[in-house]
């Protein structure tokens, strides 16, 4: 079965096919970076047009790349939400369109499923069940997976998710956009020398909150000289206390369930800092921890077709409706 997956949720166009036996076969990714640069962050509007221009394109060069043609493909992904209503709306109405034009079936994946599952496209992927941290611009949870379509919600952001608290304290620190891989290379020059806090680990639960995290930087940086080693040290405080965080909940979650795999996903997964405080952690733990690959951390196509096929093998099907919802929790997914 080749399964055309289709990402538009929100700033990166990102087409892919995944063959149930053979694996990835082709994918390419649009980034919308640039043009959104320059005002600072995603103007939704913007993006849907983007999205519009560069999406069949895409389609034709991944179609062209994998040497298929329409007639070779069994069905169709697209990331139905969560997301930016007009990006979703695009990827939407073209695989449904599609989907009818080839007389083959389409289905609605959820975005953050489609990250949670990113690392089941590397050659040694994670047996369930696992811990998943999800950590993008949006989210940040912690879910216990039995199986595909199996989550139980076990902590989540209480107010802004890591990704959103990395992108606003780099606008503090004048870095631009995207500001979260900027404030992490400012972060390699500097040295955390900040004691930020680290919030909500002295409590129970699995919930998480930045904003003190956010204002604490603001406070820090008024109060600073504001010299570029102040805030290297300042990128690599705030850095530093966010991956503590994420490892002391991801550390409590493993202990709770007894679980000895943790799977990391999502965009802030591409952090070197997280990345080896999270590894530092389980290593410890006598557990396993698992990454996609960068170029699959942030949005991308090969995710979203990964997740349809798996939930097409299973037999899920879905009516001719064009499907999008921008908020749409995971808990409602159906078992796969």
């Amino acid at each position: 079965m080749y399964v055309l997956g289709i990402e538009t949720s929100c700033d990166e166009t990102g087409v892919a096919i995944y063959h149930a036996n053979k694996g990835l076969i082709a994918h390419n990714l649009y980034s919308q970076v640039d043009m959104h640069s320059e005002y600072g962050g995603v103007v939704p509007e913007l993006a849907s047009r983007d999205h519009i221009r560069k999406l069949v394109p895409l389609i034709k060069q991944t179609l062209l790349d994998s040497q298929l043609n329409s007639s070779d493909i069994n069905g169709i992904a697209y990331t139905a939400g969560p997301g930016l209503m007009g990006a979703l709306l695009v990827g939407a109405a073209t695989a449904r369109s599609l989907a009818w034009a080839w007389q083959i079936p389409a289905i609605a994946v959820h975005h953050m499923e489609g990250h949670l599952l990113a690392p089941m496209l590397e050659e040694h992927p994670p047996a369930f069940p696992f811990i998943a941290l999800l950590i993008s611009g949006g989210h940040t949870q912690l879910v216990k997976v039995e199986n595909i379509g199996h989550y139980e919600l076990l902590g989540q952001s209480l107010d802004d998710a890591a990704g959103e608290a990395f992108d606003k304290t780099a606008k503090m620190l004048d870095l631009g956009y995207p500001g979260g891989p900027k404030l992490s290379t400012l972060a390699e020059q500097g040295t955390p020398l900040i004691k930020f806090p680290r919030p909500m680990t002295d409590r129970p639960g699995l919930d998480f909150s930045f904003s003190g995290l956010k204002t604490f930087a603001l406070n820090t940086i008024s109060a600073s000289d504001k010299t570029i080693q102040d805030k290297a040290n300042i990128a690599a405080s705030f850095q530093e206390a966010v991956a503590d965080t994420l490892s002391i909940k991801c550390k409590r979650a493993l202990q709770q369930t007894g679980l000895k795999r943790l799977v990391v996903a999502g965009g802030v997964s591409a952090n070197k800092q997280i990345r080896a405080t999270l590894t530092e952690m389980v290593n410890k733990e006598h557990a396993q921890i698992y990454f996609p690959r960068l170029e699959f951390c942030t949005d991308n196509g090969a995710m979203i077709a990964y997740a349809g096929c798996q939930r097409l093998l299973a037999g899920n099907q879905q009516n001719l409706e064009i499907f999008a919802r921008p908020r749409w929790p995971m808990n409602e997914l159906a078992e796969a």
